[in-house]
């Protein structure tokens, strides 16, 4: 299992396109993919299941992969928030 921790810099956090496009990010990989806000939890694999936490800027997420190709995974997901959000 593979974890990490982002702060939402993007002024209007995770909103539609960019949750649309992480989704389409997480897809490509085999492994369990998960997205959390506090006691909130939500697949990253399903815009609904990101979209419903409501993540604003300022708040911190924290990601799971977890599967046969969690290391790549993580660090593509990571690199993603970096670039996006």
């Amino acid at each position: 299992m593979k974890q990490f921790t982002y702060v939402i810099t993007d002024e209007a956090g995770i909103h539609a396109r960019p949750a649309g496009l992480l989704v389409k990010e997480a897809a490509k990989f085999a492994s369990s993919t998960t997205i959390a806000k506090g006691a909130k939890k939500g697949d990253l694999k399903r815009i609904f299941g990101v979209m419903a936490l409501g993540v604003k800027k300022g708040e911190e997420i924290t990601v799971t992969c977890e599967g046969a190709d969690e290391d790549a995974a993580a660090a593509a997901l990571e690199a993603f928030f970096k670039a996006n959000l």
